[in-house]
C-alpha cells in the first residue's frame, strides 16, 4: 500500500502561482511513477502530469504545458506540482496518483494507477 497526501492548494488571483505536494508513504515511492489529475466542478477527472520513477521522463496535458512543472524527490518521498501563470479555467481538486507501470501509461489513462490521494482544492478567480 502506499498511501498519498496531498497539500498546497489553495484560492489565488489569475497569474498567479501555487505548488503543489504529494506525500507519500507505505511502499516504497521511487518503484512508482507518479503524477496528477484535476476534476472540476460538472466535469469529469483529467490528467494533468506525470513522471517517471526516475524523474527523467515527464509528460503534460496540452492545456498545462509551459506553465506546470511536475518534479519529484525520492529521498523526501515527495512530489510535486509548480503551477505558473493560473488562469481561471485551473480551478479543481487536484489528485496525486501513484501508477506501477510507466508515466508514458499514466498520460494516456488513469485505469492502471493504483493509489489516489484525497485530493486538494485549487480555486483561481479571475
Amino acid at each position: 500500500q502506499v498511501q498519498l497526501v496531498e497539500s498546497g492548494g489553495g484560492l489565488v488571483q489569475a497569474g498567479d502561482s501555487l505548488r503543489l505536494s504529494c506525500a507519500a508513504s507505505g511502499r516504497t515511492f521511487s518503484n512508482y511513477a507518479m503524477g496528477w489529475f484535476r476534476q472540476a466542478p460538472g466535469k469529469e477527472r483529467e490528467f494533468v502530469a506525470a513522471i517517471s520513477w526516475s524523474g527523467i521522463s515527464t509528460y503534460y496535458a496540452d492545456s498545462v504545458k509551459g506553465r506546470f512543472t511536475i518534479s519529484r524527490d525520492n529521498a523526501k518521498n515527495t512530489g510535486y506540482l509548480q503551477m505558473n501563470s493560473l488562469k481561471p479555467e485551473d480551478t479543481a481538486v487536484y489528485y496525486c496518483a501513484a501508477d506501477a507501470t510507466t508515466a508514458r501509461a499514466m498520460a494516456i489513462t488513469d485505469n492502471y494507477v493504483d493509489y489516489w490521494g484525497k485530493g486538494t482544492l485549487v480555486t483561481v478567480s479571475s
